[in-house]
């Protein structure tokens, strides 16, 4: 019965106008920057904090949410008609999706893409629903000592799932960790690494650093790289799969949505592996496991279904923990605290409002890309056309504006400028920046936990094994560590993203 009216709130809540626009709006413009190749969701929510400044929280929640469940949608269609993933969980979906669009299936294929989608997304918020209160009370019991293991587990998951060298996620996660430090020590104020530096008193802000890291760096590394686009530009054929098509997506579309909702809820951004996994499992169930590159709709309906799925259920470590995921929950965390909220299990009792009304915008966001994705495509592929000289430096002008309008403070742009020259050599070297993220913003929350420990328990680091939950969850770190080290686990890892 609880659920249910905490359902009945959360409807109440995002059914109102203000938030249904802005659910419109996110979504709308993550199906279009997960179309426009060279952008990302990431980079895209970076931006639009500044504009978050005006809205409620409970919109400006909805409306990012929107933009990255969105950006899984519209991925999947530049992966189809142009080969050109727009978001990394649409890698697989070219696979085969394209090959369908040549052989005049694009419509088949993007239909089964958006039903998918919509079935793992409505699935996915369900799971969300039903898991939300009972994980919210277990982190309520949570203290210090747990809270601090729990954070440093999800570091370490996030150095097992990057993608690379373990030596170099490690590294970023402890430059992430040690950024976060800079500006005044949390208990005496003192000044700390900011070199005399008046601009660097308050600490690095968040969206400078996401925005050079991810946004700028994004654009940086996207000029480099040639205008050819494979559009499709023969008939798409219908946009609705066949019956005989339905019936062979069924099982690879409930298959998917169960695999990314269980690694979408796993820390160090499990989500992305969903869609992997998912075409890996696909292509050892199918009677026909040739055909999988050559246009199979299954290897479209089953990652298309995961990739969604994740996305949503990454949303769990979030609400009730407070704990990010992947690099975009840490910039919802940054969202939030830029809304004066503080990310943890007492957002669902202090602001229930705002933990129901974003689960139940969900639903509505799902609906509403369903009704997006699938009647404008044509207006989507003259999209897919606009060249890069034109969508960069517009790209580039607004976040300018945006980052200066943050404090209006000018130093903040160059420092902005400083970030994306950094975060576009770490690319360039092989560093994986989301780790860089992660450790940013989990290093207040981990210093503040470690500090509480230690004053609690006099000094002792003994604290940590003498409490049972700390103890267990600092043990499976440390597994995963050495794990992660064994040839065989590195040379998986290496492979994992890599399909023959």
């Amino acid at each position: 019965m609880d659920l249910m009216s905490n359902l009945a709130l959360g409807f109440s809540t995002a059914m109102s106008l203000q938030n249904l626009g802005l659910a419109f709006i996110g979504c709308l413009v993550g199906t279009l920057i997960g179309i426009l190749p060279g952008v990302g969701p990431i980079a895209t929510i970076t931006m639009l904090l500044p504009i978050t400044f005006g809205i409620d929280p409970v919109g400006a929640l909805i409306m990012l949410a929107g933009i990255y469940y969105g950006a899984q949608y519209g991925g999947s269609t530049s992966a189809i008609l142009v080969n050109i993933p727009g978001e990394a969980g649409s890698v697989v979906t070219a696979l085969d999706g394209h090959a369908m669009a040549k052989k005049g299936r694009a419509g088949a294929a993007l239909g089964i893409s958006a039903i998918g989608s919509f079935i793992a997304g409505c699935i996915a918020t369900v799971v969300i629903a039903a898991l939300a209160v009972p994980l919210t009370d277990l982190a309520l019991r949570f203290g210090p000592t747990d809270y601090f293991a729990l954070m440093v587990m999800g570091l370490v998951f996030a150095v097992v799932l990057a993608h690379g060298s373990v030596l170099k996620a490690v590294a970023m996660i402890l430059l992430g960790i040690l950024l976060s430090t800079i500006g005044s020590d949390l208990e005496t104020g003192q000044a700390r690494m900011t070199f005399g530096s008046l601009h660097l008193a308050d600490g690095i802000d968040f969206a400078v650093l996401a925005m050079g890291i991810f946004g700028f760096a994004e654009v940086l590394r996207n000029l480099e790289g040639g205008e050819q686009r494979d559009v499709i530009r023969g008939t798409m054929g219908p946009l609705l799969p066949t019956r005989e098509e339905m019936r062979r997506s069924i099982a690879p579309i409930l298959r998917g949505t169960g695999l990314g909702s269980v690694l979408g809820m796993l820390p160090g951004n499990g989500a992305v592996l969903a869609p992997f996994a998912s075409y890996t499992l696909e292509k050892k169930l199918a009677k026909r496991p040739q055909d999988f590159g050559k246009g199979a709709i299954e290897a479209v309906a089953g990652p298309e279904s995961a990739n969604n799925a994740g996305a949503q259920t990454s949303f769990i470590p979030l609400l009730t923990l407070g704990i990010p995921p992947n690099a975009v929950m840490a910039i919802m965390v940054g969202a939030m605290m830029i809304q004066g909220i503080v990310p943890g299990p007492q957002v669902m009792t202090e602001s229930p409002a705002l933990f129901w009304g974003m689960i139940a915008s969900m639903w509505i966001g799902n609906l509403m890309l369903l009704v997006i994705n699938l009647p404008l495509v044509g207006m989507w592929v003259r999209l897919l056309k606009v060249p890069y000289r034109l969508l960069f430096p517009a790209i580039l002008i607004f976040s300018c504006i945006g980052i200066y309008s943050i404090d209006n403070n000018p130093m903040d742009v160059v420092f902005t400028g400083g970030f994306a020259i950094a975060g576009y050599l770490l690319i360039k070297m092989g560093f994986e920046p989301a780790p860089l993220l992660l450790g940013f913003v989990l290093g207040h929350l981990i210093e503040e936990n470690l500090r509480r420990a230690m004053l609690l328990s006099r000094g002792e680091l003994s604290t940590f094994a003498e409490n049972p939950l700390s103890l267990i969850l600092l043990m499976i770190s440390v597994g995963l560590l050495l794990l992660s080290a064994l040839p065989t686990l590195r040379a998986k890892r290496e492979e994992v993203f890599v399909e023959d």
